[in-house]
C-alpha cells in the first residue's frame, strides 16, 4: 500500500521540477497565496482553508466550505564561483510549486478539512558547468510535499486543531570529484521515502485581535544512498551511515490586530535545524523567522504587502574544524554553498484578492529575495591550498490561487 501511495505521489510530483523555493533554509515561507503576499505571515491572521498548515486553529474562520487551489512559479537565480576559476550558473532555475486546500464547517464547534501542499525543497544543477568553475558539476535536488486533514474545535472565540500528516519526499545528489568521465561520478540516485508528522495549532480571537500558537513535530526521512554521497568526503577512519535527512521541527506565535479596512499582523517562529538529523551534521544552525504583514480590504478587492526576515542556517568554518561525524571545515562549507545554498535571507511580499462574485476570488502574489552573496574559505589537496568559493543567490516568486466558498 505504501508503494502505491508513493507512486501516486511521484506522479502529482512530476508536475513540479524543483529548484530552490521561496525559502527560510528549505523551509517554504508561506503555505497559499495570502500567507505569501504577506511574506508569510499567518500564524495569527486568518487566511481561510490555507490556515490548515500555517495555524490549522484558524480554519475556524470558514463559514461554511471553502476550498482553494493554485500555486507558485518560483525562478531563484543561483551562481558560484571558486578563485581562479569561471562563474558558473545554476540550471535549475523554475519550479512550479502546487498547493490544494479545503475546510469545511462541521457545525458551531467542529471544522475539519483536507489539503496537498509543497512545502520545501532546494536544488542546484550544475551538470553542464565549465568544470574550472569548481562546482564538481554537482546536481543536488530536494523536494517535499505534504498531505493534511486539519481537525479544529472552537468555542468563545478560542480554538484548537491538529493536522496529521503524510510526507512525501524525495532526494538526488550527484557530483563529479575529478571532471574524467572515464572516472565517472558519484551519485545516490532518486530515493523517495514516506513518513507520518503533525502539527498543533491554537487560537484565540477577541475584539479584532487574533493570538496564534503553533508546533510542527520534526518528520525523519530516509533517503537510501544519502550516505554513499557523503563518505568519500569524510576523515580518515570515520565511516558515515547516517542516510536521514528530517524535516525541521517548527515552533511559533503570531498575532494580528484589523481596525477598520486595515490588518496588521506579525509572526515569530523557530525553525530547529540543529536538531534535524542530516542538516545537524553539516552544522545547520537554528533560524529565528520574523515576518509582518499589513492587508487592506475594500469593496470587491484586498491588497498585502509583507517582509519575512531569518538569518542564513548555514555559516563558514575554519579549515582546523573537525565535527564529531567526521567532517572538516572544507566539506561542511562546500556542501552548503555549493549543494544546498540556503543563504538567502530577507523576502519582500505584495500581493491581492480580486473577489468575481460572493462565492469566487483570485489571490495572487509577488515575492521577492534580494541577492544574498557569501565567500567562504575551501581546501585544495592536490596543492595543499586554501581558495575562497562563493555563492550568489536572489529569488523570485509569483503566486495565484482560486477560491470558492459555498
Amino acid at each position: 500500500m505504501k508503494n502505491k501511495i508513493r507512486l501516486s505521489l511521484v506522479g502529482i510530483f512530476s508536475l513540479a521540477t524543483t529548484s530552490l523555493f521561496a525559502t527560510n533554509g528549505a523551509v517554504l515561507i508561506g503555505m497559499g497565496a495570502e500567507a505569501r503576499g504577506m511574506a508569510g505571515t499567518g500564524i495569527g491572521i486568518v487566511h481561510g482553508a490555507e490556515s490548515a498548515l500555517t495555524n490549522p486553529a484558524l480554519i475556524t474562520s470558514v463559514e461554511k466550505t471553502e476550498i482553494s487551489f493554485g500555486g507558485t512559479l518560483f525562478m531563484p537565480d543561483v551562481s558560484y564561483a571558486s578563485q581562479g576559476g569561471t562563474s558558473a550558473d545554476s540550471d535549475a532555475d523554475m519550479s512550479m510549486i502546487p498547493e490544494v486546500s479545503l475546510a469545511t464547517k462541521i457545525n458551531d464547534n467542529f471544522y475539519i478539512g483536507i489539503g496537498m501542499w509543497g512545502t520545501g525543497g532546494m536544488g542546484v544543477d550544475y551538470r553542464d558547468a565549465d568544470f574550472t568553475a569548481g562546482t564538481m558539476n554537482m546536481v543536488t535536488n530536494l523536494q517535499l510535499m505534504q498531505f493534511g486533514v486539519p481537525l479544529a474545535y472552537t468555542m468563545n472565540g478560542f480554538s484548537i486543531a491538529v493536522t496529521p500528516i503524510l510526507q512525501y519526499g524525495s532526494l538526488d545528489i550527484n557530483y563529479d570529484m575529478d571532471g574524467n568521465p572515464a572516472n565517472g561520478g558519484m551519485g545516490m540516485g532518486v530515493a523517495q521515502d514516506l513518513e507520518f508528522g503533525y502539527n498543533i495549532g491554537v487560537a484565540y480571537q477577541i475584539d479584532g485581535i487574533t493570538f496564534g500558537a503553533i508546533y510542527k513535530s520534526r518528520i525523519d526521512m530516509e533517503y537510501k544512498g544519502f550516505s554513499s554521497v557523503v563518505q568519500p568526503f569524510m576523515n580518515p577512519g570515520f565511516t558515515y551511515s547516517n542516510n536521514t535527512l528530517s524535516t525541521p521541527a517548527e515552533m511559533g506565535i503570531g498575532a494580528s490586530y484589523t481596525f477598520g479596512v486595515n490588518t496588521i499582523a506579525l509572526d515569530y517562529k523557530m525553525i530547529q535545524w540543529s536538531d534535524a538529523l542530516g542538516y545537524k551534521d553539516f552544522e545547520w544552525e537554528d533560524q529565528d523567522v520574523i515576518s509582518i504583514g499589513y492587508e487592506y480590504k475594500a469593496d470587491g478587492w484586498v491588497g498585502r504587502v509583507g517582509y519575512n526576515y531569518a538569518s542564513s542556517p548555514i555559516s563558514e568554518k575554519s579549515m582546523m574544524y573537525n565535527n564529531s561525524v567526521g567532517l572538516n571545515g572544507d566539506t561542511i562549507n562546500m556542501f552548503n554553498l555549493l549543494g544546498f545554498p540556503g543563504i538567502v535571507e530577507s523576502h519582500y511580499a505584495i500581493g491581492a484578492t480580486y473577489s468575481l462574485n460572493e462565492q469566487t476570488s483570485v489571490d495572487v502574489a509577488f515575492t521577492y529575495a534580494p541577492e544574498t552573496t557569501e565567500t567562504y574559505k575551501a581546501y585544495n589537496p592536490q596543492y595543499n591550498m586554501e581558495y575562497d568559493i562563493t555563492t550568489k543567490h536572489s529569488q523570485t516568486g509569483v503566486s495565484a490561487q482560486l477560491n470558492f466558498n459555498f
